[in-house]
């Protein structure tokens, strides 16, 4: 059992402002009721040490009844703020009324969900950055971002330290991913497994078999070890333990180039408000 949580260690990633972040989270997007606090405690039990959550999913109060009371320094907790509240006077509301619906005192990061070019993401960027000095939150950044938006943060004189996208073996983010490092800048994959995708291509299944790993498992060890933070979600303890279970192997350099390969540029997650032809 001791060697088992010894090849579990989950590898922890510097952020650009020192703030660490487990390089494994458990996602909570589309988990209702019962179903999402029986899943966060089954994760934290498993060993996730980080929890990505949103205004938007809903659910912020089922997450602080999963967690319960395990101590508040011992996670990483992520949460964004959503559309309503592009204005600069609101920001701060919209922080208050997150961290009282997690029942928590700060948090670890503070995401803007979906920029609007409309609404100056550097307006609401400088009070999330105030969140900051006020102790409310511990860093701050963007949810899918293009680069012109990243950009455009850059020529404002603001910082972000992570950005969170659509990222997996059919949409292959390397130009944002090389943006992104090249500026020091973190990325998150969601939706790291296409919603089960991966359980159907058969170059994935093959890479699994010869690993004797799952699908899920090998999408998730292949952004892993491109320096992507990843949040796979799950609501049985099969499956969130599965997800966990990706830091005793290794793909090889072919394994990487396969999968790099499946590029499609298929989205899973396009909302007709988007921003990605910015």
């Amino acid at each position: 059992m001791g060697e088992q949580k010894k090849q579990q260690t989950v590898p922890i990633v510097t952020l650009n402002d020192g703030v660490e972040i487990p390089a494994i989270g458990f996602g909570t997007w589309q988990l209702e009721g019962d179903t999402c606090v029986k899943a966060v405690r089954t994760a934290l039990e498993v060993g996730y040490r980080h929890i990505d959550g949103a205004h938007a999913y809903w659910n912020h109060e089922k997450v602080s009844e999963g967690i319960g009371d395990f101590p508040r320094d011992q996670f990483f907790m992520t949460t964004k703020l959503w559309r309503d509240f592009h204005d600069p006077n609101l920001v701060e509301k919209a922080c208050d009324t997150s961290l009282r619906e997690l029942k928590m005192d700060y948090l670890d990061l503070f995401l803007i969900h979906w920029p609007e070019r409309a609404k100056s993401v550097s307006l609401i960027l400088e009070q999330m950055h105030k969140l900051k000095e006020k102790g409310k939150v511990r860093s701050v950044g963007v949810c899918n971002a293009t680069i012109h938006h990243i950009q455009d943060i850059f020529d404002d004189g603001l910082s972000i330290s992570v950005n969170q996208i659509e990222f997996h073996p059919f949409l292959n983010q390397a130009d944002m991913l090389k943006f992104c490092k090249d500026h020091n800048i973190t990325v998150t994959g969601y939706s790291p497994i296409a919603q089960g995708k991966v359980f159907r291509n058969k170059v994935i299944v093959d890479i699994a078999n010869k690993h004797s790993k799952t699908p899920a498992q090998v999408s998730l060890r292949w952004l892993i070890q491109k320096g992507v933070v990843v949040i796979p979600k799950g609501s049985s303890l099969p499956h969130i333990k599965e997800n966990f279970e990706i830091f005793d192997f290794s793909l090889t350099d072919q394994d990487m180039q396969s999968i790099d390969q499946l590029h499609t540029g298929e989205r899973i997650v396009n909302p007709d408000f988007n921003e990605f032809d910015y």
